[in-house]
């Protein structure tokens, strides 16, 4: 069976937003309209479709990104609803990485608000064309014209209205199209499934006309053949708008605004046909790049006939068929039955099923094409950000990069004989959620478990219990700090043993010493003359990065370091990689102990709403948790937004607080930030208690 719709029929899409802006209600809309479901599922009432875990019906929040393939308008829309909530970023960092377009939902009384921002950055870092949404129209404050100001201030966008409503909040009836300047109204009893079209009165088209200027305006600004016309007062048909509007919104130039209530059923299908219009189809992107194994740059056009490209962007277990591989399919195709090479893992692994996926429900298929979207069984050795490819033309894309943990647990099972099956759940959830680590402490024998957030944590554990059926009992959250050095030292290490027969020789000259902030561990080698044989070279890299899990402190990992190899020796019959290796690992220890180390501890930004009479009570409590005012806005006459940041160290438990201080009235939400050194007195407090942990066991 050959590909339904063409490539050019296609378009890759995601829905991203800030937490509660109605990405759910708005996916289950469009699954309603086209067809792919029969009946309304609401988020509230745990029922929608793309929410399908017990922990989103029971919070009533989307964790785990659920992608689905509906049809409109003869055009193939695959889907793909993304969380809104920070600890599950990582998500929508995936999600964005592979998708061709995207829809940005805003609340239109919340505005641009947080997360609003942070995945709208997202979706720049990967280049992907958006259009937006502004959802919620018949709420109470309610104000489209509000929030298009705000896309164009705070995310630095150039939005263009296509729709407009009619009245706001409670009086939203319809919307105002303005590429066909007509009115349009939905049948509530008929949930919205037929619009009406109508002609605008005088009193609309009055309305409405400044808008449609300025949608043709900002058009032909971007295309010579329109403005030709605009200054000549030539008329400008519907279909060379649209045309302009999906050519200037392809090359980033303007983001199309369109206005509805999901919930109340009114603006989804123009969103629809906004998807199909104005987005872009696997044609119009530039073709996927990636470096052959002598680091050549390689492109793979979107080409059913070209050599197979794709790249796995999720990993998730599923109990009837086991490890499911999500991919998005480059170029060539994927065969159920035949193999495929994953390029990072240099191994051929065979495809044994394939799946166009609809949230949690599978549809077996034979093939997917270039530009398609679905899961894959039976690649047991693949996992996120692994190229698969066509072994004679092997490529390397570009992986998916994934925040650091920055909140700790211990978990130990409550029945010793679950130990194993403990271990085996955790390394599953691991290789599903790349922000997921665990961690056994073979001093301790304890397990640590960390993740992004206490919501991230308290999901995983959630999961341990029902999924895995496994009673666990957890410790305290712990913070993840970090080690690193704040001065340059140089040090020769030598390694020297005879022990019989071969010995063991290895000898380095290093610099250590501060690198900039989130750089991790940067190795350079500037050796020269042949004094080391470069076969060693690895070694010693590996040997310093095996040092970089427990730091001198207070066995913290060590990060922002940056070691220079300058010189060294070996012996011809005693030197060999190992020695190399355990030669750096004790060279790297020492050097950090003369470098002056420090303690770091996350710092954590902090988006506070709250009214206005609670303002004066939240910065005084942040600032009593070591925390930072950087600016407050004033959202309306009653409600202010704080920006601030704060260690995490004093964060925990601070939503019952926050509760207690306003009466419930007010919400945040905390995303990591950077590192920072701890304060002297503290960091001896930290060091102390670590180490009586460890000596006590």
């Amino acid at each position: 069976m050959g590909r339904f719709h063409p490539l050019a029929s296609i378009r890759n899409i995601g829905i991203m937003a800030h937490i509660d802006a109605g990405k759910t209600t708005c996916s289950e809309r469009i699954l309603y309209y086209t067809g792919r479901t029969h009946k309304l599922g609401e988020t509230h009432d745990g029922a929608s479709t793309m929410d399908f875990m017990v922990q989103e019906k029971e919070r009533g929040i989307t964790i785990a990104s659920a992608a689905t393939t509906c049809v409109w308008r003869d055009h193939q829309i695959n889907l793909i609803d993304t969380p809104g909530h920070v600890d599950f970023t990582a998500e929508v960092e995936r999600s964005l990485r592979i998708l061709d377009g995207a829809i940005g939902l805003f609340c239109a009384v919340g505005g641009v608000e947080p997360q609003s921002e942070t995945v709208w950055r997202q979706a720049e870092k990967y280049h992907v064309p958006r259009i937006c949404f502004v959802n919620k129209m018949d709420r109470v404050g309610a104000n489209f014209f509000h929030v298009v100001k705000q896309i164009h201030d705070i995310l630095g966008a150039n939005p263009v209205p296509v729709t407009i409503p009619i009245d706001e909040g409670p009086g939203f009836t319809g919307i105002i199209d303005l590429v066909h300047m007509v009115k349009v109204t939905y049948n509530e009893d008929a949930k919205g499934t037929y619009p009406v079209e109508s002609p605008l009165d005088d009193a609309l088209k009055q309305y409405a006309e400044p808008w449609r200027q300025k949608l043709i305006e900002s058009v032909a600004e971007m295309d010579d053949t329109l403005l030709a016309k605009f200054f000549n007062e030539e008329p400008i048909s519907n279909e060379e708008i649209i045309a302009a509007i999906r050519a200037s919104t392809i090359a980033q130039k303007l983001c199309p605004v369109l206005c509805g209530s999901a919930f109340r059923n009114k603006g989804v299908q123009r969103l629809l046909d906004a998807v199909v219009d104005f987005l872009p189809s696997p044609l119009d992107v530039p073709p996927a790049v990636g470096k052959d194994f002598d680091g050549n740059e390689v492109e793979r056009p979107e080409d059913d006939h070209a050599p197979a490209a794709a790249l796995a962007f999720k990993v998730v277990t599923d109990r009837n068929v086991g490890k499911l591989i999500y991919v998005r399919v480059y170029a060539g195709k994927l065969e159920s039955g035949s193999y495929i090479y994953n390029a990072n893992k240099r191994k051929a692994q065979r495809i044994s099923r394939l799946f166009r996926m609809h949230a949690n429900h599978r549809e077996d298929i034979d093939a997917l094409y270039s530009g398609e979207i679905g899961a894959v069984v039976g690649l047991s050795e693949t996992v996120t950000g692994d190229t698969l490819c066509d072994e004679s033309a092997p490529l390397v894309m570009e992986s998916i990069t994934f925040p650091e943990p920055v909140i700790s647990i211990t978990v130990r099972p409550v029945n010793r004989g679950d130990r194993d099956k403990l271990s085996t759940a955790l390394m599953k959830l691991a290789e599903e959620d790349p922000t997921f680590t665990e961690k056994f402490n073979q001093e301790t024998e304890q397990t640590i478990i960390s993740g992004m957030g206490e919501l991230h944590l308290d999901i995983i554990v959630d999961r341990l219990r029902r999924e895995f059926n496994i009673p666990v009992e957890c410790g305290k959250p712990e913070v993840s700090y970090r080690e690193t050095c704040t001065q340059r030292y140089e040090h020769d290490e030598v390694l020297k043993k005879q022990t019989g027969g071969h010995g063991q020789f290895a000898k380095i000259n290093i610099a250590l010493e501060p690198s900039e902030k989130g750089t991790g561990f940067v190795f350079e080698n500037i050796v020269k003359g042949g004094n080391i044989p470069k076969e060693y070279f690895p070694a010693i890299e590996k040997g310093m990065r095996d040092s970089l899990d427990e730091g001198p402190v207070a066995g913290y990992p060590v990060v922002d370091v940056k070691v220079t190899l300058l010189d060294g020796a070996y012996h011809e019959v005693d030197s060999s990689d190992m020695a190399f290796r355990t030669c750096a690992a004790t060279g790297f220890r020492t050097a950090l102990l003369k470098a002056k180390p420090i303690l770091l501890e996350p710092i954590m930004k902090l988006n506070i709403t709250t009214p206005t009479e609670h303002a004066g009570t939240i910065t005084g409590n942040l600032c009593a948790r070591r925390g930072k005012v950087l600016g407050i806005d004033t959202i309306s006459e009653k409600a202010q937004l704080i920006h601030a940041s704060c260690p995490l160290a004093n964060l925990f438990g601070y939503t019952s607080e926050l509760r207690n201080m306003t009466q419930g009235r007010a919400a945040f939400n905390m995303e990591f930030d950077f590192y920072e050194p701890v304060p002297q007195s503290l960091a001896e407090e930290i060091i102390k208690a670590r180490r009586e942990k460890k000596n006590n066991g």
